[in-house]
């Protein structure tokens, strides 16, 4: 546990760094934006791709989707508890959308993503890719209609379901890179050398790139705006310990290998969804709440972090 920590406390500082420097003026916005797109598109495809053809043989692959029921039903449950609770303790039905967002979906990429490879080493990353696609349909379908619904102006047509615009996210580069990777894999073709040190060189940037983003987003909310409540209590209380809970309970009923449930657990675990305060906005929805859970479930996650890594790991 102790060397896990340490590794995540290196996650933290790379954070740190990126809030400093954004403090310098050296990073702002518009920065932000083009790493979330490096990351996105470029960085981690390659890195999908080398750790699937690097990582896996044919045979631990067919293992591999046999785990995916455990994350979806989780997300499911979890979603069913987030609704009651705001029910019970009257969230304000103008943010009631997003609380039951935000307590339900994760940041698989840029928070999960980086945390499961220093804990765990990169042969954990299909595991979070498998969660990740059940935490994104979840988002983008119906998390996007219940943040759209917080504005009692907005017609709930306007942001129903889109098939299009879910693909979009599924069909992600990301995922292409991880298909991209099995398909490889199943031929029993070597990565050509030149192939692979490219994918190594660009790959290897996107932890520190998804982090640099965390940072920004951190200092540009600016901590002495945050305001404690009730319902950001409920969030990170959905967030740290009804999610990670869920994952482990869940997996009496639907077994899945050691390290496939750790990594689950810990993506199930992890702050609030990036994109949250730009939906919100952008919907008309409680941006001021959005941006303020967001920025505690990530400062406070490196103390609930210990706790999760006691319990489950």
């Amino acid at each position: 546990m102790l060397t896990a920590y340490l590794n995540i406390l290196v996650v933290l500082a790379i954070i740190l760094l990126s809030y400093i420097l954004t403090w310098k003026q050296w990073f702002n916005n518009e920065i932000a934006d083009v790493f979330s797109k490096l990351v996105l598109n470029i960085t981690l495809p390659l890195s999908m791709f080398l750790n699937m053809t690097q990582k896996f043989t044919r045979d631990e692959f067919l293992e591999l989707f046999k785990g995916i029921a455990l994350p979806f039903v989780s997300i499911l449950i979890t979603f069913g508890i987030s609704f009651l609770y705001a029910k019970l303790t009257k969230v304000p039905i103008t943010r009631q959308g997003s609380f039951m967002t935000m307590f339900t979906a994760a940041n698989t990429i840029f928070m999960g993503l980086p945390v499961n490879m220093a804990v765990f080493g990169e042969k954990a990353i299909p595991y979070a890719l498998l969660y990740y696609i059940c935490n994104t349909t979840f988002f983008f379908t119906i998390g996007i209609m219940l943040i759209a619904k917080d504005n009692p102006q907005i017609d709930i047509k306007t942001a129903k379901f889109s098939l299009n615009k879910l693909l979009k996210q599924l069909l992600s580069p990301a995922l292409m890179g991880f298909v991209v990777g099995i398909l490889w894999l199943l031929t029993g073709v070597d990565v050509p050398k030149p192939l692979f040190d490219f994918a190594s060189y660009i790959g290897g940037m996107t932890t520190a790139l998804s982090l640099f983003v965390i940072g920004i987003i951190i200092y540009q909310t600016g901590i002495t705006n945050l305001k404690m409540n009730k319902d950001v209590a409920g969030v990170l209380l959905g967030r740290y310990f009804i999610s990670p809970l869920v994952v482990y309970l869940v997996s009496f009923v639907i077994p899945v290998p050691t390290l496939m449930l750790q990594v689950f657990i810990l993506q199930s675990a992890m702050p609030v969804q990036n994109a949250m305060p730009i939906l919100s906005r952008s919907y008309g929805a409680d941006e001021e709440f959005a941006t303020t859970s967001l920025t505690y479930s990530i400062l406070s996650y490196f103390v609930f972090i210990l706790v999760i890594l006691k319990l489950f790991m």
